[in-house]
């Protein structure tokens, strides 16, 4: 009797499904490719075939230029040579899928990036009961517990009222968190114009094409110290300390990560207001999807994999990791 999943096999370049021909998140060209979401570590270029969901193929061709790509909504099935195969929210960024295969009377659900916590920009997490659950763990750690969005934004929003003379920068990743904040922003009623750096622009415009209505956002540059006064700016955290951020009037530097729960990394990058916002499922989300898609095996991709392994096998749940490389833990 072949194994439980015999026929899809992970390689370090990605997970290749044989009775498909195709590889999911390839880290190299592939003929043909299957994408959960945009970011980089998971969507590449180069590839002659790209099956993702609309916005992932959006996002692809703002990073890439034009794609030779399926467009697959959620929920829509397809088959691949002898698989079927289907996407569904993944909560971890706009247009982010878990992709869900079927072949043999197996079904195998890889989940990509995703998150449990509400999000005004994505589509939510849907479970989906299966055989196989190929698993990040990011946050993979019990001590990893992201607290609620609304009391780290309404942390944020406090140093602002308190220092009308100065500026908080936020940093935050380009694709996802970037808009995520500015969402929450809203959600929380801050209604003012929000100032980003040029390399959020393309992103943030692409958001808003597709329904995401994120305010009145300005450009950063050029713009008068004195106009920024009181007001939030945006940046890619790598910007956070460059040349860039020193014509900002005094600023109040700001980074929105789950990493930010490592005091350590906040002090590296010189982040007063550490903001505890988190893209990825913590340990709790992890352990608690886990139980609730029931797998007979859990396969795990990249981050803290050890602790969630030890986790799985006192609950006599199978587990292997993966090995996949250019799997990055980002900025979050």
């Amino acid at each position: 009797m072949a194994r439980l999943g015999s026929w899809i096999e992970p390689f370090p370049e990605g997970i290749y499904v044989k009775p498909a021909d195709a590889w999911v998140d390839p880290s190299e060209p592939k003929q043909r490719a299957l994408v959960t979401h945009g970011h980089a570590d998971h969507a590449r270029g180069g590839h002659s075939n790209v099956w993702a969901t609309p916005e992932t193929l959006a996002i692809m061709e703002c990073r890439y230029g034009p794609q030779t790509g399926t467009p697959v909504a959620y929920g829509e099935v397809m088959r691949l040579g002898e698989v079927e195969i289907s996407f569904v929210p993944a909560g971890h960024v706009l247009g982010s899928a878990q992709i869900v295969m079927e072949h043999g009377g197996e079904r195998v659900v890889v989940s990509g990036d995703y998150k449990r916590r509400p999000d005004p920009t994505c589509a939510p997490f849907e479970p989906v009961p299966c055989d196989i659950f190929i698993t990040e763990a990011t946050f993979g750690l019990p001590v990893f517990r992201h607290p609620e969005t609304a009391s780290e934004i309404d942390r944020l929003l406090l140093r602002l009222h308190e220092n009308p003379d100065r500026c908080v920068l936020v940093g935050a990743y380009a694709l996802g968190k970037a808009q995520r904040v500015i969402m929450e922003l809203r959600c929380r009623g801050h209604h003012d114009p929000i100032y980003i750096h040029g390399a959020l622009q393309r992103l943030c415009e692409l958001y808003q094409e597709h329904g995401v209505e994120l305010g009145e956002l300005r450009p950063a540059t050029g713009v008068k110290k004195d106009e920024l006064k009181g007001h939030i700016v945006l940046c890619p955290p790598g910007a956070l300390n460059d040349r860039w951020s020193r014509r900002l009037p005094d600023p109040i530097t700001a980074m929105a990560s789950g990493w930010m729960r490592v005091r350590q990394r906040a002090r590296q990058r010189n982040v007063e207001v550490p903001l505890m916002i988190s893209d990825h499922a913590d340990w709790d989300e992890l352990t608690e999807t886990i139980q609730q898609v029931a797998p007979k095996e859990v396969w795990i991709t990249h981050g803290r994999e050890d602790a969630l392994m030890h986790w799985c096998m006192t609950h006599q749940i199978k587990a292997r990791e993966l090995n996949l490389v250019g799997y990055e833990d980002e900025d979050e």
